[in-house]
């Protein structure tokens, strides 16, 4: 049985006060949570240090939401994997949407950021999805396989198995329109296919794949019931803890 995965990517929200008291919140929640359910919470930079002090000891993972490819250098405004280990993170989010659209992220640089990750002991969190005219020209599938391909291009076997992958239609993200659990599952089940073809059953069996974009409390039994959806990555839902933790104790859980 696959553990569930619930993460939370605050995007660019929060001061480090309004990150401490999220966090501390969502930590107070989680004492009842099911044992079989991993959290993971993605603040912004600046708040990651704070952060880390407030989930010391729980059972609540700390997450980066980008990383650089190399370990230092000259790269104004960059941060490294190296110093996210440094700060006490083990997920970092990589290829979301935004930073492939707004800031002209490509799969190559995804790729590069997940064997950087990787190698750091960092678990990428690896988010591939259409857009809306992608999908309404019949192109879905063709565009998840290659951000498959070209995220998992440098990683054998034993790497691979250390991923997370998340679907996130783009045109979902923010919109308050979520796919259907039945769209969901069917470029789901794609991708861990995709995965048993370039890396193996046996790292394609136990790979966690999750559902992105407008996850909120009401959808999300329906999202889990289906059988390759492993959890979300909740984008504004996470940012209220009471929303966050409605989604981690989802029906069914």
């Amino acid at each position: 049985m696959r553990r569930y995965l619930m993460a939370g990517n605050w995007k660019m929200h929060k001061t480090i006060a309004e990150a401490v008291e999220l966090a501390t919140a969502v930590r107070a929640g989680l004492e009842t949570s099911p044992p079989h359910l991993d959290v993971v919470v993605c603040p912004p930079f600046t708040a990651l240090q704070a952060v880390a002090q407030v989930l010391k000891g729980s059972r609540i993972a700390l997450g980066a939401q980008d990383t650089h490819w190399e370990n230092q250098g000259a790269y104004t405004g960059e941060v490294s994997p190296v110093m996210l280990r440094d700060v006490g993170c083990t997920f970092v989010i990589l290829g979301h949407s935004e930073r492939r659209q707004l800031f002209g992220e490509t799969d190559d640089d995804v790729g590069d950021k997940a064997r950087a990750a990787v190698a750091h002991g960092l678990t990428p969190l690896i988010c591939v999805g259409e857009t809306l005219l992608e999908r309404e020209s019949g192109r879905t599938l063709g565009v998840v396989e290659r951000q498959v391909e070209q995220a998992l291009r440098h990683l054998g076997a034993t790497e691979a198995s250390r991923i997370v992958i998340s679907y996130e239609p783009v045109w979902a993200i923010g919109t308050g329109h979520a796919a259907t659990p039945e769209q969901a599952q069917v470029v789901q089940a794609f991708i861990r296919k995709l995965v048993a073809t370039s890396h193996g059953d046996s790292v394609a069996a136990p790979l966690r794949v999750l559902y992105g974009g407008s996850v909120k409390p009401d959808n999300i039994g329906a999202l889990m019931a289906q059988s390759d959806i492993d959890g979300a990555l909740v984008g504004g839902a996470c940012l209220q803890a009471r929303s966050f933790l409605d989604i981690i104790h989802f029906p069914g859980a």
